[in-house]
């Protein structure tokens, strides 16, 4: 809601898997179906999201390292692994945000590390963020 309300076009990213979730995440978030790619997209048509993005929210996943790779602004969120290890490099164009737990980063439940981390440190660290004129937030 808060990138709705701030002009941006969220797209909601996620494996075939994630597809409930995703609409579920865009209902709360008063968004259309429209705005959900997830399991609908390979790895390139992902890519291709993240390239154009206007910033990037996500886990720490193969979605942030991109994100670093095609210079988008990001937030990740690590749970159960530092940032210190897998982060994106140190700067104004990226937010890493840890509730400072380790854990099991194969874990089959979300990780309590996680799940600390709220939605208002979330949008926070977002608007932190620069701006590049781009609509689009990926999240």
């Amino acid at each position: 809601r808060a990138e709705v309300e701030a002009g941006r076009t969220p797209v909601l990213t996620g494996g075939p898997e994630e597809l409930d979730l995703a609409l579920d995440v865009a209902r709360r978030a008063g968004l259309g179906a429209g705005s959900v790619s997830a399991g609908r997209t390979d790895v390139r048509d992902l890519a291709v999201l993240v390239a154009g993005a206007g910033r990037v929210v996500c886990g720490d996943t193969g979605v942030a390292h991109l994100a670093t790779a095609f210079g988008r602004p990001s937030v990740i969120l690590f749970g159960p692994t530092p940032p210190a290890e897998w982060g994106p490099p140190a700067g104004a164009r990226h937010r890493a945000l840890w509730a400072g737990l380790t854990g099991d980063p194969h874990g089959r439940t979300p990780d309590p590390g996680l799940l600390a981390i709220d939605v208002d440190e979330v949008v926070a660290a977002l608007r932190e963020l620069p701006a590049d004129g781009r609509p689009a937030a990926t999240v």
